[in-house]
């Protein structure tokens, strides 16, 4: 019996590969780097934050790219039963704000020790430092069929394979967009790939003087001129180019590249708690209890330290004015201006700080009863290599967990 080869040591990878060899195949894992998983070892900030404990409507929910394609994959191989598969490769996890799971031990290392213990039970032959670079396919009465794959060494060959090669996200860890370069060069149409749950670029300057700033329960609005097109509440970072955190990561993930790249306003509720009137008594309060107060020494029990020189400068206000002597109209400027910082997106990072890709594998081209090619007959894809991309929360590495397993025990074991 030939080999069933899996292209790819990640999250995706290792879970066809296991699920193939646990089907009753023998199976070779294939990996360019010199370890398997290295971007688990640094998602959930190097935790792993490997599913979400959501519902499957929750699942499906915060699919951002073709959910309805992963209806088998997460029916095959949900959530629970990756919480049970690492707690019977003896990885406890606990569930945290969010649904968010993740392993008791905090180390996304343990991830992989438990995702490699499970390949070396069930036979895997792991071969690291091994690069693919070409997918090999023949003709035959039925039509194209893999036939194996082509690597600096040589060629070979194989009765399936598995192409679980990653997207173009921190391509440091090996995700250089070799599995949809290969898939192309065999026929599939390829979804152009952008870097998605990336942070945004900003164009004011005053941005930058927020560097490090942390708002943790802020409202925001992302708009294409008047149009509204995304919004969210919960926490944002500012950096020294712009915006990140979970709420601006969430954003480019619904957002499309079409979006993106346009000159959108992005615009943030400092006091979501807050109607306009409620804030305007709540400011008119402060005033009133510090009368001699000048204006630059007024806003410390409203807003972070770091933001007042930005949010006084933006309100037009002189900061040596007595709070007593502000009219109505400069006040009501103060709260449209609290209840609305206004900044102009420019654009997103780059991959090498996206946390996934958008665009990959068309699923036009993939069963999705089997992860198979519709193309060629033993080719199959899972995980990011394929055009579907969630929301951030664990739902990324639910898709990579549910589309190997189901790819690998796709593969018939009398091949």
């Amino acid at each position: 019996m030939k080999t069933v080869i899996v292209v790819g040591g990640g999250a995706a990878g290792m879970m066809a590969a296991y699920a193939a060899a646990k089907n009753g195949c023998p199976v070779t894992l294939l990996e360019q780097n010199e370890k398997l998983g290295k971007k688990l070892y640094i998602t959930g900030k190097g935790r792993c934050n490997l599913t979400n404990a959501g519902d499957m409507e929750d699942l499906f929910a915060n699919v951002m790219s073709n959910p309805k394609f992963l209806y088998s994959a997460f029916y095959t191989f949900d959530n629970m039963q990756t919480v049970e598969f690492f707690r019977q490769q003896g990885l406890p996890t606990k569930v945290e704000r969010g649904q968010r799971v993740f392993p008791v031990s905090d180390r996304a290392s343990d991830v992989t020790a438990a995702l490699t213990g499970a390949l070396k039970r069930t036979g895997v032959k792991v071969r690291p430092n091994t690069r693919v670079l070409e997918l090999l396919t023949e003709e035959t009465g039925e039509g194209k069929r893999i036939r194996g794959v082509r690597l600096d060494s040589g060629t070979e060959e194989a009765s399936a394979v598995i192409v679980a090669a990653g997207g173009c996200s921190y391509p440091s860890t090996g995700s250089t967009g070799d599995g949809c370069r290969m898939a192309e060069a065999c026929g599939h149409r390829i979804v152009p790939q952008t870097p998605s749950l990336v942070p945004l670029l900003i164009e004011e300057e005053w941005v930058k003087t927020l560097q490090g700033l942390s708002l943790k329960n802020a409202a925001i609005a992302v708009y294409d001129r008047k149009k509204k097109l995304y919004t969210d509440f919960g926490e944002m970072l500012f950096t020294h180019f712009g915006v990140s955190g979970p709420m601006i990561l969430s954003a480019t993930g619904r957002l499309t590249a079409e979006q993106l790249a346009k000159r959108l306003t992005l615009t943030v509720d400092l006091k979501p708690a807050l109607d306009n009137a409620q804030l305007d008594a709540r400011i008119l309060r402060d005033f009133e209890e510090g009368k001699n107060r000048q204006f630059k020494n007024s806003l410390n029990r409203l807003l972070p330290a770091k933001l007042i020189p930005v949010v006084q400068q933006l309100s037009g206000i002189p900061p040596q004015t007595p709070v007593n002597s502000i009219t109505r109209e400069s006040r009501r400027r103060l709260t449209n201006l609290i209840k609305g910082l206004t900044m102009t997106i420019t654009g997103t990072r780059g991959f090498g700080e996206a946390i996934v890709t958008k665009g990959g594998v068309s699923v036009k081209d993939v069963n999705p009863s089997t992860m198979e090619s519709r193309l060629v007959r033993g080719l199959y894809f899972c995980g990011e290599t394929l055009d579907v991309d969630a929301k951030t929360g664990g739902y990324n590495l639910q898709i990579a967990w549910s589309t190997g397993y189901l790819a690998g025990i796709s593969v018939p074991p009398a091949l």
